[in-house]
């Protein structure tokens, strides 16, 4: 599928562990032509921890897509009455959005880019990471599964030993998903 003509948002959230690997999703999805639009979650955007400084991971987004970082619920609401998507990808996605978003709940700019997104029918993609896939969160993402324009990349079990209940995207199956999601279809199988 050619994306050269398309503008895909790309949300991450507090998954910090993941960031390094969600910036090598975000170049190849780059590298596909289509315009990306960064979104981060508040505490994404201003969170140094020990997996890197907020700052660098803000840069990089910048060099990556070209574009200014929508990081506010305020910027995040135009994506809906402007049409500014043809898609969200949402990598990562942790518990929390998972939680907010099956609720319905608007309080992020990554949450609130979904809620103006999905006004308009179009995909949403969502790249799970959370240490509680298999507990509270599974509630969740079984909602989801269930909702109309809502896709998700391929996941696994990270760590079952040490986190038997942690969930974490196949980052490397974004694009397949991306293009399957264009289609209106579910890229299959959902567990890798």
């Amino acid at each position: 599928m050619d994306l050269r003509n398309k503008t895909i948002g790309f949300a991450m959230c507090g998954s910090f562990c993941t960031f390094q690997k969600a910036t090598g999703a975000l170049y190849k999805l780059s590298e596909t032509g289509a315009n990306i639009i960064p979104i981060m979650s508040g505490i994404s955007y201003s969170t140094d921890t020990r997996f890197g400084k907020a700052e660098d991971f803000r840069v990089k987004l910048k060099e990556i897509t070209g574009n200014e970082i929508i990081h506010t619920v305020k910027d995040a609401e135009p994506i809906g009455p402007k049409k500014m998507l043809d898609m969200l990808v949402i990598l990562p996605c942790t518990g929390n959005s998972l939680a907010k978003i099956a609720g319905g709940i608007a309080d992020t700019s990554v949450t609130m880019a979904v809620k103006a997104h999905l006004r308009n029918q179009r995909p949403v993609v969502i790249a799970v990471s959370t240490n509680d896939g298999l507990g509270t969160a599974a509630k969740n993402i079984g909602v989801l599964m269930n909702t109309k324009n809502l896709y998700f990349v391929p996941f696994a079990q990270d760590d079952w030993r040490k986190k038997p209940n942690s969930l974490v995207a196949d980052f490397d199956m974004l694009i397949p998903t991306v293009e399957a999601a264009f289609e209106n279809r579910q890229f299959q199988p959902i567990l890798s």
